[in-house]
């Protein structure tokens, strides 16, 4: 996979990770659990590069 790849995917989990984190500190649900599956759609994303390097 391309760097630009690795490194959206790492922005993404960030995003996720700060939603989550303003949704627990604005006591938001609702946002806290878009940002938990923000990290999770990028930690999936970031697994499936793992494998098409791995068998590059």
């Amino acid at each position: 996979m391309g760097l630009d790849d690795k490194v959206k995917h790492a922005a993404d989990e960030a995003a996720g990770k700060a939603k989550e984190g303003w949704g627990k500190l604005t006591d938001d649900e609702r946002l806290e659990a878009e940002g938990k599956a923000e990290q999770a759609k990028a930690n999936l994303k970031q697994a499936g590069d793992d494998v098409k390097d791995a068998l590059s």
